[in-house]
């Protein structure tokens, strides 16, 4: 497989992972953290910093908006709910360092 063949396979399977994280809006962050111990908001970190390594301007923000298909406020008025306890615990115990 070619490096531009392989490229478009990622770009296309990573849209499909944030199409699929934007209708499990059921599926929260700390759910996510906690079971692959990455979220939402690592992915649209992550796509941050790939901009940042090529010079292109993009903010914390726009990434966010990128990962979450609207603003992360309104994301979180509309889909996040507090931690339950065991969630907190779960996430204490697997992210020690």
């Amino acid at each position: 497989m070619d490096d531009k063949t392989r490229t478009e396979l990622e770009a296309a399977v990573f849209r499909r992972l944030v199409e699929h994280l934007r209708t499990r809006t059921d599926v929260q962050n700390i759910d996510l953290m906690n079971l692959a111990g990455f979220c939402r908001n690592c992915l649209s970190n992550w796509m941050k910093e790939a901009a940042d390594e090529k010079g292109l301007a993009l903010s914390k923000d726009q990434s966010r908006e990128v990962v979450y298909g609207m603003p992360y406020d309104e994301w979180r008025a509309k889909y996040q709910k507090e931690a339950s306890p065991e969630q907190k615990a779960a996430f204490e115990k697997s992210h020690r360092h």
